[in-house]
């Protein structure tokens, strides 16, 4: 598998080489258009310059001035048609058709630096051929002669141009380790982000990046932080869920066992028979309470459910509740009034259903005997509000910040029934319609539950 440091070298390598061809084809078609005809143009006024100065000065000497020329830096190329000398530096390839000799000695001017036939490249200026050369005509002691000259590039080249190309040269490579040093600087925390992954997947949530940058890496380890944070305590909870769950589902199963073997002795007495059956009715009961509670708190947690909302009646809603516990309000003797608005809202029915079951249920529990409840439904502009108020055991600070904690019960000794779960399933719903829930209670003195829900 390719590493993203090795696609960002190889990357790095063919922008090098693109834009050296690049700018090369740029250069050549520059050379072409441009320079290649500036240089014959300045090379033949050179060659002119050099035939006119021997025609005119007659030099005494004519090898000794050519060959001067030639050690100053000129590949030069004489001929009378049958006379050939050559000075300074030597030519690679010395062909050159006669007819091109000709031209010159009658008078011609030759172009060959223009009109050099290799086009593909900026080899023309290079090129050390005698065709690559400008072909004047000159006169000497009444004798025709055709003077080909080029500069000689190899003396060009002096000791400038090799600290340039030096300079060229450690610059590139300079700017590619830099580039391939940076790269890795770059890709070291992403290392450090795969390797952190690989631990979360093993189920290790401490693991925790430190990398403080202020661009985009750094941020995203700083997300990756934080949800690492936010798994650790979703990690707690789960487990802390699975050992509640056990407890609550162990507990009354060991009830139902211990009193199953109980009823297998025949010598039990009506009574006794009846009294261990009720207790595993309860038990049983209680099991199935839990049971629904739970599949509802995970269709709650789901966080695609989609709400059925339908306008409906919530004050007849509520006065079916309170026929539906009347029972319990009897039995527990306790008196309950409501002043209800007729209010509708578009809620989902179902779900508003648990809440006030389980906070009328609550209420009733939690009183006190020859207590009170009330209830109050009113409609504001906005929302709607639903308050329940007991005259209960009511609860301490402490206990009424854990309330919404899932298994939380505040007094062990009256919820023996209880699952710990609902006021959580209260909470769940009341925020999935857009409300929320807001609890006061005061030991010895009841509590008040109100339950905001935003009209649409």
């Amino acid at each position: 598998m390719k590493t993203l440091y090795s696609k960002f070298v190889v990357t790095t390598i063919l922008i090098m080489i693109s834009s050296l061809c690049i700018g090369f084809l740029m250069t050549n078609t520059y050379y072409h258009q441009v320079t290649k005809e500036q240089n014959d143009t300045k090379n033949v006024n050179i060659a002119t310059d050099i035939a006119a100065y021997i025609e005119s000065a007659n030099p005494g000497d004519l090898d000794n001035y050519l060959t001067t020329l030639g050690e100053i830096g000129y590949q030069i190329y004489v001929t009378t048609g049958e006379d050939d000398r050559y000075y300074g530096g030597e030519y690679r390839e010395k062909t050159l058709s006669s007819s091109v000799i000709q031209h010159v000695l009658d008078g011609g001017i030759y172009h060959g630096m223009r009109d050099f036939p290799k086009e593909t490249f900026v080899t023309g200026f290079f090129a050390n051929e005698l065709i690559n050369t400008i072909g004047v005509p000159f006169t000497y002691e009444n004798e025709q002669y055709a003077l080909f000259i080029r500069p000689d590039i190899r003396l060009l080249f002096s000791e400038v141009h090799t600290i340039l190309g030096g300079l060229i040269l450690v610059m590139a490579v300079l700017s590619l380790l830099a580039m391939l040093l940076f790269a890795k600087a770059l890709i070291r925390p992403i290392t450090q982000l795969t390797e952190a992954t690989h631990q979360l997947a093993h189920e290790k949530f401490d693991t925790l990046l430190e990398i403080d940058r202020a661009d985009e890496i750094g941020q995203l380890a700083d997300s990756f932080n934080v949800m690492t944070e936010k798994l650790q305590e979703n990690d707690r909870i789960r487990k802390e869920f699975i050992s509640n769950v056990s407890h609550d589902f162990q507990s009354p199963l060991l009830n139902i066992q211990g009193y199953v073997d109980l009823l297998k002795n025949p010598l039990l007495s009506e009574k006794e028979r009846q009294e261990y059956a009720t207790i595993i009715e309860l038990e049983t009961k209680r099991l199935s309470t839990l049971t629904k509670q739970l599949l509802l708190l995970t269709s709650l947690d789901q966080s695609t459910r989609l709400l059925k909302r339908e306008p409906y009646h919530v004050d007849e809603q509520l006065k079916d509740t309170v026929r539906k516990y009347r029972w319990q309000l009897e039995e527990a003797s306790v008196q309950l009034t409501y002043q209800l608005d007729a209010v509708m809202y578009a809620g989902d029915a179902g779900l508003l259903q648990n809440v006030w079951d389980n906070l009328l249920t609550n209420a009733i529990k939690y009183n006190v005997e020859g207590g009170e409840i009330h209830i109050h439904l009113q409609e504001h502009g906005a929302f709607i509000e639903v308050q329940i108020q007991d005259s209960g055991i009511g609860m301490t600070a402490e206990q009424l910040e854990k309330v919404y904690d899932r298994f939380y019960r505040a007094d062990e000794s009256r919820t023996k029934q209880g699952t710990g779960l609902g006021l959580a399933i209260v909470k769940q719903i009341a925020e999935l319609h857009g409300g929320a829930v807001q609890m006061e209670s005061t030991l010895t003195s009841g509590t008040k539950v109100s339950i905001r829900l935003p009209k649409l």
